[in-house]
């Protein structure tokens, strides 16, 4: 009788079943489909040379009627934005892939590449410069394994490398080692309200920063939260409740002071008074996206980490992510 192997394959199980929940237990892997109502990828790459964002996005929604997916492009500068609904979706539970594909539209993804065809526009993006996240917990903290939250979220790739060309009706751009951020978010849909933003652009400094907030529900109990994730080259910061995070974004100004007893960061975003992009929001249950997201492709945010008092980071970017969105209901 192999006893390591059934003890092995028993523990696996149990991962298996405690990640239906949407937790992930410590040192887990937060990017294959944890098979909740809703699993999502995010990808930002930018090019400051040009002043080039795009954004590209799918989702794994669960429906009685089939699974299907959320899938979007949108680009800067051009205020491009396509979006689908997209049937026929697979996300895999032991390894980050996840594909889906309706006529000519199309998603396929996994931890190295990205292709995706929307309309008149496509995607064909190569990942390098592998990052691996040096904690415990996901970018949630504590809470990423706290059972049967609405929603989690985790950056996975904070300053990587993308090559390849991304088109839309007559524009064709090419990216070589653009700097590449990528993230996952799933739970049974969208918080009620969200608050976002990630910038990686600061005059060369290899520093990239994010911050996720929204309104965390179990249960009858509901609470705003939000958690910064910060790398500077190898160190990464991540503060998130119970430490103190304090946050106002109104759509116009995004501001979060995070401090944890060792480090204090500070961001402070804008818009520039230019019109956000409209991305799409999955309903899983209705099988229907609604436009609720709003995002600057190409925002100004100042990011400034203290350690202990002493300032070791302040830079400012012009293109910034900033995200403010809502869900019906």
């Amino acid at each position: 009788m192999d006893i390591p192997g059934s003890v092995t394959h028993a523990a696996q199980r149990l991962v298996s079943l405690y990640r239906r929940t949407g937790a992930d237990v410590p040192l887990g892997d937060p990017l294959p489909s944890h098979g909740t109502e809703m699993e999502g990828w995010f990808w930002r790459l930018s090019d400051p040379a040009d002043g080039r964002v795009v954004v590209a996005l799918c989702s794994a929604n669960r429906h009685p009627d089939g699974d299907w997916s959320t899938a979007a492009v949108a680009l800067h500068p051009g205020g491009v934005v396509r979006s689908a609904a997209i049937d026929g979706v697979r996300a895999h539970r032991s390894r980050f892939a996840v594909a889906a594909r309706a006529g000519d539209d199309f998603v396929e993804a996994d931890g190295k590449r990205l292709a995706m065809a929307i309309g008149d526009s496509a995607v064909d993006l190569t990942f390098s410069r592998e990052f691996r996240w040096p904690k415990a917990f996901g970018g949630g903290g504590l809470a990423s394994s706290v059972p049967y939250l609405n929603q989690y979220w985790h950056p996975y790739r904070l300053g990587a490398k993308a090559t390849g060309t991304v088109t839309c009706g007559d524009q064709h751009w090419r990216f070589s080692d653009a700097t590449l951020y990528c993230e996952r978010n799933w739970g049974s849909g969208f918080p009620r309200r969200w608050w976002w933003g990630q910038a990686h652009d600061f005059d060369g400094a290899d520093v990239s920063v994010v911050f996720s907030g929204g309104l965390l529900e179990f249960g009858p109990l509901k609470r705003e939260v939000t958690g910064v994730v910060v790398r500077l080259e190898d160190r990464v910061l991540r503060i998130t409740p119970p430490a103190w995070v304090s946050s106002s974004c109104d759509g116009r100004r995004w501001r979060v002071d995070a401090r944890s007893a060792r480090y204090h960061v500070e961001l402070d975003g804008s818009g520039d008074g230019a019109q956000p992009h409209v991305l799409p929001v999955p309903l899983p249950a209705e099988r229907r996206n609604v436009d609720t997201d709003y995002e600057h492709l190409a925002g100004t945010l100042r990011c400034t980490v203290r350690e202990w008092g002493r300032t070791i980071f302040d830079g400012t970017t012009q293109l910034a992510g900033l995200e403010v969105g809502s869900r019906p209901g």
